[in-house]
């Protein structure tokens, strides 16, 4: 155990973190040990973590000497930020800039940080402004913290990651329309939108760290599988075993809806549509699964969470 190098995970418990603190378990005859950082070491699941063998210690984002005193000893450090606990691109920025100095003050040798795409350049003039100087903040924000890390020296890997399914098992769950049937309602026009098992982005994170050298300085882009909303709707079908009808909601019926970030969401939706063929392209499916192999598409995925999203 000594001689294993520790790989300090933020956010530990959470979609993204707790793929990559499971990926070191799982390989119990890796060179890694994982540090499971958590805001609540007392919590069932970091209690559940520690039960697996994962050294669990309290940090917060929000106390960068608490992040250093993490991050001592570490060799990489794994680092998530969560936007949506605020909704503010600010503070998102100030928690990475944080996270940048401590892991410089700690001397850590790798880091990889779980990045987004700058919208700016595909939408801006053609999508409602947020938080001043955004189309979508909480992508804006995650490019421009890129910076942090290349100031600070440290090598790092930018994985830049991508829409989640796992929010087909939340808040875009399958509607039923007027007639009883199942409805996937989604902003994607004839696009493809690129996802990827929360999970999936933690595990591609291990791949990373276990390449050593190859990944440090680079950009990676990742994603489970390309699809567009009727073939979504197709595979939803298949699995759920009754028909599915793909709606492309305009993007501005979208923004009009008035949902929770709503504006946010239909100008991230309309990134996507509107910027598919450089974000796809980005994302080689082939590379990720050489650094992944365990990589789901989205198949895989549904058949694991057919009863979550289904509704009604």
């Amino acid at each position: 155990m000594s001689d294993k190098k520790i790989i300090a995970v933020l956010g530990a418990t959470g979609a993204q973190g707790g793929g990559l603190v499971h990926a070191i378990l799982d390989d119990a005859d890796g060179p890694f040990r994982v540090r499971a950082i958590t805001r609540d070491a007392g919590s069932s699941k970091a209690a559940a973590l520690a039960e697996r063998g994962a050294e669990v210690v309290e940090a917060t984002l929000a106390d960068e000497e608490s992040l250093r005193a993490a991050f001592e000893g570490a060799h990489g450090v794994f680092i998530v930020t969560n936007f949506w606990e605020t909704f503010s691109a600010d503070v998102e920025l100030a928690q990475a800039a944080a996270a940048a100095r401590a892991v410089k003050a700690a001397g850590v040798s790798h880091v990889v940080w779980s990045t987004l795409d700058d919208t700016r350049p595909v939408l801006q003039g053609r999508v409602p402004v947020l938080q001043e100087r955004y189309t979508v903040p909480h992508f804006d924000a995650k490019a421009e913290a890129d910076e942090f890390f290349r100031a600070s020296g440290v090598p790092t890997t930018f994985l830049r990651t991508t829409f989640y399914w796992d929010n087909f098992a939340t808040q875009m769950k399958l509607q039923r329309g007027e007639d009883g049937k199942l409805v996937l309602a989604l902003p994607m026009g004839e696009a493809k939108l690129s996802g990827i098992a929360a999970e999936d982005i933690g595990r591609t994170a291990h791949g990373v760290f276990l390449a050593g050298e190859k990944y440090r300085g680079e950009v990676v882009s990742i994603a489970g599988e390309h699809l567009t909303g009727a073939q979504y709707a197709d595979a939803f079908a298949e699995v759920l075993g009754e028909p599915v009808t793909y709606y492309a909601v305009p993007h501005d019926d979208f923004r009009a809806m008035g949902l929770p970030a709503g504006d946010e969401l239909g100008n991230m939706f309309q990134f996507y549509t509107e910027g598919e063929r450089d974000f796809v392209g980005a994302r080689d499916l082939g590379a990720v699964r050489e650094i992944n192999p365990r990589l789901k598409n989205f198949r895989t995925w549904l058949e694991e969470h057919a009863a979550e999203v289904k509704q009604g």
